[in-house]
């Protein structure tokens, strides 16, 4: 398929200002895509990206701020998004808030925000994006993990939540088709967690030793992905792609 089949078209990635986002929104803007960067407090790092990106294409990239726990913000951050460059392509769904929730620890506002980045708020920019994505007969990937698959211990929400985006990712495929595809990403081991879910030295070690390939995976090996389905995969719909060096196929 040709290099620039992609070149004008919209993406626009929440979450998208550091980590894996902020991979995904370089892959997609050097395959010539104008770029809706959202962000809530990453302030400095979406300006810091949106610099660097425009270098090579000057005023190819739009930031947006939004709460994404605030649904009454989620359609307004599509209508910005949409009326950027003129028109909505891809909706990438990659915002996520990650911490264990231990049982007889969690609290409701941990369940709250963790079911509202991970799956309530996937679900209302979708329902906002659909009618734009429609006329460009355009894409929603969403960015799931393993553990929405294999539960990971002391992550009981976070776990669920992920499990329910996949869900979604089938049901909206349903829904949306045939001028809409929607398809999911469920990353393994890529970057270490920050924060409270940081993880020891030996803790890693135990990581990779499970998984077949021994190595954890780079954000280029998720924004790779991304592309595929974006623009390649025309016939992929309602598909989960696990990019995890084997670690769903063992125990």
């Amino acid at each position: 398929m040709q290099e620039n089949v992609l070149t004008g078209k919209v993406a626009l990635i929440t979450g998208g200002a550091r980590r894996v986002g902020a991979e995904i929104a370089r892959t997609l803007h050097a395959h010539g895509m104008h770029l809706v960067i959202h962000y809530r407090s990453s302030k400095d790092d979406a300006h810091a990206l949106q610099a660097e990106l425009e270098k090579h294409r000057p005023k190819s990239v739009t930031l947006v701020k939004g709460d994404l726990l605030n649904v009454a913000q989620l359609s307004n951050i599509v209508e910005e998004a949409a009326a950027a460059f003129g028109r909505l392509d891809t909706l990438l769904n990659n915002a996520s808030s990650f911490y264990p929730t231990p049982v007889g620890a969690a609290t409701e506002q941990q369940w709250d925000d963790l079911i509202g980045t991970n799956l309530k708020a996937p679900f209302f920019l979708s329902q906002a994006s659909a009618p734009h994505l429609k006329k460009t007969r355009g894409c929603i990937v969403n960015i799931a993990d393993i553990h929405g698959e294999r539960p990971i211990k002391h992550y009981p929400i976070y776990s669920a939540a992920k499990a329910g985006l996949v869900m979604l990712t089938k049901s909206l495929a349903r829904e949306l088709a045939p001028e809409v595809r929607v398809n999911a990403i469920a990353p393994g081991t890529i970057m270490w967690p920050e924060g409270e879910a940081e993880v020891s030295e030996a803790q890693k070690q135990e990581l990779l030793a499970r998984i077949p390939l021994r190595r954890s995976g780079s954000p280029d090996d998720i924004a790779r992905t991304a592309l595929f389905l974006i623009r390649d995969a025309g016939y992929i719909n309602g598909q989960v792609i696990a990019v995890c060096g084997g670690r769903t196929v063992v125990a």
